[in-house]
């Protein structure tokens, strides 16, 4: 059974910082690297950190040097430390593999997401 829970969204004022949890199957993150998503209203879903089992990392650049993607391989867990956050970082964020599971059969699998909000 697939399972990807994401925790630890909030509101949060500009400049201040969160950490988001994402507690995925085995199968998944051994096997994967994961990714963390977001989708903001009204716009597409978007790769902003990725990590792959070994733990190189990889960022959009519109999180470079403020988010920092990591990842616990005996816990099944991955994290994203955000700091500096901006009213544009407003979005439901996901975790997932990288490619999503089921992409390759043309039905992905996403979890429930966690909000984040950005705003004085």
């Amino acid at each position: 059974q697939v399972q990807l829970v994401e925790s630890g969204g909030g509101l949060v004022q500009p400049g201040g910082s969160l950490r988001l949890s994402c507690a995925a199957s085995g199968s998944i993150f051994s096997t994967y690297a994961m990714g963390w998503y977001r989708q903001a209203p009204g716009k597409q879903r978007e790769l902003v950190a990725r990590i792959t089992s070994p733990g190189s990392t990889n960022y959009a650049d519109s999180v470079k040097g403020r988010f920092t993607i990591s990842r616990d391989n005996t816990k099944n867990t991955a994290y994203l430390q955000m700091n500096s956050l901006k009213p544009e970082d407003t979005a439901v964020y996901y975790c997932n593999s990288d490619p999503p599971v089921g992409y390759h059969f043309g039905f992905e699998y996403w979890g429930q997401g966690t909000l984040v909000t950005v705003s004085e």
